[in-house]
């Protein structure tokens, strides 16, 4: 596979591009050797570069603990990649759609590349919002994908896309939080990182006050969408309560 035209394709054309990728043979090694490594490199490394090499005004994450936050944030997304495909799997039915592992993590690794590619923005820690447009972008692709991998109807096909937008967000949040568990704790003015206040707890600091974000319920919170699946399929539930759903995320973080 030509990586270099599977990303524009994706990119430029997804509406042609996912039956390809539907009906295209592989397996989870493949997927991860020939795309997700190659891609999931782009934003630790640009992130590292950026904040590392370039800086942030007077802000510069030491040479050693940007590394090892580069490392971490790689290793971590491509766990993350995974569970996500596993929550996606297990939500089919709730939406209409046929489980299949597979076709779950192409959904996801592939509709992820938007976001991978963003990260090249972290070079200039300026512009590493633009980044979160790129993310948005593989929410849409998600959105067009959803009804050619998982074989939803179409008319559920924005409800499954809200659903996987919100695991997505969480799994970014906990990489994102490890990852800044791995640099050291900076104070004083501009301070964007706190220490953690507990073993599974994680302070991040926003010019708005403290984040706390605990990734013990952020792990619980990724099984129970997988059970909720579960539930879904046995009892052929057709729709997912918000409210519930909120609920699961909003004890994770607190502000």
């Amino acid at each position: 596979m030509d990586i270099v035209r599977r990303v524009q394709d994706i990119l430029m054309k997804p509406r042609e591009t996912w039956p390809t990728i539907a009906s295209e043979p592989g397996d989870v090694a493949s997927l991860y050797k020939n795309y997700l490594l190659i891609l999931a490199a782009i934003p630790p490394l640009a992130g590292f570069i950026g904040m590392s090499l370039i800086g942030f005004g007077f802000i510069r994450i030491p040479l050693m603990f940007g590394l090892s936050s580069m490392v971490a944030q790689y290793v971590l997304t491509l766990v993350m990649v995974y569970v996500v495909a596993l929550v996606v799997d297990a939500l089919a039915p709730t939406f209409g759609g046929m489980r299949d592992k597979l076709r779950a993590l192409k959904l996801v690794v592939y509709g992820s590349t938007a976001a991978m590619v963003g990260g090249i923005f972290s070079l200039l820690p300026a512009l590493s919002i633009l980044g979160l447009v790129a993310a948005l972008y593989s929410i849409y692709l998600f959105y067009l994908g959803l009804p050619v991998l998982m074989r939803c109807p179409q008319d559920k096909a924005v409800a499954y896309t809200a659903v996987v937008g919100v695991i997505s967000i969480v799994a970014g949040l906990v990489v994102g939080a490890l990852t800044a568990a791995t640099l050291p704790a900076m104070h004083g003015r501009g301070a964007m990182w706190g220490g953690a206040p507990s073993d599974t707890t994680v302070r991040i600091g926003t010019p708005k006050g403290d984040v706390t974000i605990d990734t013990a319920k952020m792990q619980e919170f990724a099984k129970q969408m997988e059970a909720v699946g579960e539930r879904a399929q046995k009892a052929a539930v057709t729709g997912i309560d918000a409210a519930k759903l909120e609920a699961l995320v909003r004890p994770a973080v607190k502000q």
